[in-house]
């Protein structure tokens, strides 16, 4: 192959960058537009490289995104914040390149460590975790026919909280104040820092005909929420949460399902559930729907001597935090879980 040309996006190729993700049929935060997204709601800078041939084509593309704190340290990201966001490429030539490029930058920014969020395997020396899945459900034309398919003991789940008097609704952005009370006392809970509400608002203000927001109510108080981003053919889930107090009345099985539902409605034809650890309970509450495992690949560029790092609420270094978090009034994680926050991936 002819040589192969890896640079730095700027402005005025960003529109050749998002055709050639269509193209390749990439992930919603493979569009350049994230890179403004979350410049101007965390303030990362980005490095968005791409390959190009001898024509000048963009033959592959690779985001990174530069977290930078003073609890989590400086790493690179591809992409931070969601599940998917790794290497797209032409070939293997062409992704060992954009590789090679993002190691080189690491090295020059004196970051610890670079994590490539990809969910295709690739040929790659680099170590590589594969403890996390994603599931998806191929939807059918009629809801109807996947109410069939859940089977009687999903349905009497879904009817459940009906007889307590819940109601759903499916919206827009009007519903981003709803959301972000529930989701806020459910990261709360969890011992999670929360994002604050201006980064959900971003998103509407970025991919307004991609984000959608599903909200439960109990005798008119929102105590499930799930906030979705439609691309192409497939409708995801990052974000789902109920509060705890209606857990007992199965309030998940019928925000689940309404969204389903509403999803096969507007013509979606995949559902993403989100990923999950492989002995998650999680896994097993979206198998249920008839989701189906698909392996996700996070491969790692590392200082020299660096175990792959471990961000997340299985480290047990962590544990003490995520307690004394789980006891602070909601109000005050709100206030600072946006500053810890945006340095985890």
């Amino acid at each position: 192959m002819n040589k192969i040309i890896v640079k730095e996006l700027t402005t005025e190729l960003e529109n050749n960058w998002d055709e050639y993700a269509a193209k390749m049929h990439a992930s919603l935060y493979h569009q350049s537009d994230w890179r403004k997204l979350v410049k101007s709601v965390f303030g990362h800078q980005s490095h968005y490289l791409y390959a190009s041939d001898k024509n000048q084509q963009i033959i592959g593309i690779l985001p990174l995104i530069r977290l930078k704190s003073l609890l989590f340290g400086d790493y690179l990201v591809s992409m931070p914040y969601f599940n998917y966001g790794g290497c797209i490429a032409d070939n293997t030539e062409v992704a060992e390149s954009l590789y090679k490029a993002s190691e080189s930058l690491r090295q020059s920014l004196g970051c610890s460590h670079t994590e490539l969020r990809n969910n295709e395997a690739v040929n790659t020396p680099l170590p590589c975790r594969e403890d996390k899945v994603t599931m998806l459900l191929d939807l059918p034309e009629d809801p109807d026919i996947l109410w069939k398919n859940i089977g009687s003991k999903r349905r009497a789940q879904v009817k459940r909280p009906v007889r307590e008097g819940v109601t759903f609704e499916f919206g827009g952005i009007e519903l981003l104040d709803d959301f972000y009370h529930v989701f806020s006392i459910n990261m709360r809970d969890l011992g999670t820092p929360v994002y604050s509400k201006k980064f959900f608002s971003a998103i509407f203000q970025w991919f307004p005909q991609s984000a959608k927001i599903a909200i439960v109510r109990l005798n008119g108080e929102a105590v499930g929420t799930g906030f979705l981003l439609g691309d192409g053919k497939m409708m995801e889930i990052p974000w789902a949460s109920t509060l705890r107090k209606v857990n007992k009345i199965g309030v998940n099985m019928f925000l689940y399902w309404n969204i389903l539902k509403a999803t096969i409605e507007l013509g979606y034809q995949t559902f993403d559930f989100g990923r999950s650890s492989k002995d998650a309970g999680t896994l097993r509450f979206k198998k249920q729907w008839g989701a189906e495992q698909k392996q996700l690949y996070w491969y790692y560029q590392l200082q020299e001597g660096m175990d792959i790092p471990q961000m997340n609420h299985n480290n047990k270094k962590y544990q003490l935090v995520i307690n004394t978090w789980q006891k602070l009034p909601v109000a005050l994680t709100k206030l600072i879980g946006p500053y810890i926050v945006k340095g985890l991936p």
